[in-house]
């Protein structure tokens, strides 16, 4: 039996990410077919689902080459995602200076994704010369739309007083914000700001839920920080950091 869907529902996110979960290769197909007729929506989806591999044969490449149409069509997710395969070579050479320009041609539109996304390479001056300030205000603009990771960066700025005065309050806040959002890092750093409060056992519990999403890279470091703490039970949760690394891919 033939997998229809009507023009109108193809333009419903909702629909196709359920459709996704219920079955991944009769989506895929629903959303391929609606992509070449022109829906900016499914075109975005489709560049998601070829990089991911979700339904159909992951396919680098064409899933930039969908991005781009779809960011031509004026999606700015796309253009975003765009951005993303230039940066990290996904389908392409990369390209830092090119990621750069989709990622600021979004952020400018409004987009917390293209807005974090941009100010991490102004932060560090890749693609573009480095940047505090503008990185500043980018992560707050995309944290002021709930941006759970640009939340915890902009505490960080807050805590260190860079290119700002420094406000530990406020920044406990977005660090909490953040933590409350699920971002991972956010959850360490409202964990440390409560264990240098004395706070254990809250601090314990948000290193748990830090513990179960972290990724690689953020589990070596983070453990190399927890072996370093004064509290026993802080230091005694770097060594379930570093097994949880053993067993995550590099």
């Amino acid at each position: 039996m033939g997998f229809l869907l009507r023009r109108e529902e193809v333009l419903n996110v909702e629909q196709l990410q359920s459709m996704l979960d219920d079955s991944p290769v009769r989506a895929a197909q629903a959303i391929l077919m609606a992509a070449k007729e022109g829906v900016v929506d499914a075109q975005a989806l489709l560049g998601q689902i070829l990089l991911e591999g979700r339904g159909i044969a992951r396919d680098e490449a064409l899933a930039l080459r969908w991005f781009q149409i779809a960011a031509k069509g004026g999606h700015l997710m796309a253009r975003n995602m765009t951005g993303r395969c230039l940066e990290h070579g996904w389908g392409c050479a990369v390209d830092e200076a090119a990621a750069a320009r989709e990622y600021r041609v979004a952020a400018v539109a409004g987009l917390d994704w293209a807005q974090y996304n941009y100010a991490n390479l102004l932060a560090t001056g890749r693609g573009v010369a480095e940047d505090q300030p503008q990185a500043l205000a980018l992560y707050r603009q995309a944290a002021e739309q709930g941006h759970a990771k640009s939340m915890n960066l902009l505490g960080r700025y807050l805590e260190d007083g860079r290119c700002c005065p420094r406000d530990l309050e406020t920044a406990v806040t977005w660090y909490r914000r953040s933590a409350e959002a699920g971002d991972f890092r956010g959850q360490f750093s409202y964990a440390a700001v409560l264990a240098d409060g004395g706070q254990i056992e809250a601090a314990l519990e948000w290193l748990r839920k830090a513990l179960a999403g972290g990724n690689l890279k953020f589990l070596r470091t983070a453990h190399k920080a927890l072996a370093a703490a004064n509290d026993p039970q802080i230091r005694a949760m770097a060594e379930a950091y570093k097994e949880c690394a053993t067993h995550l891919n590099p």
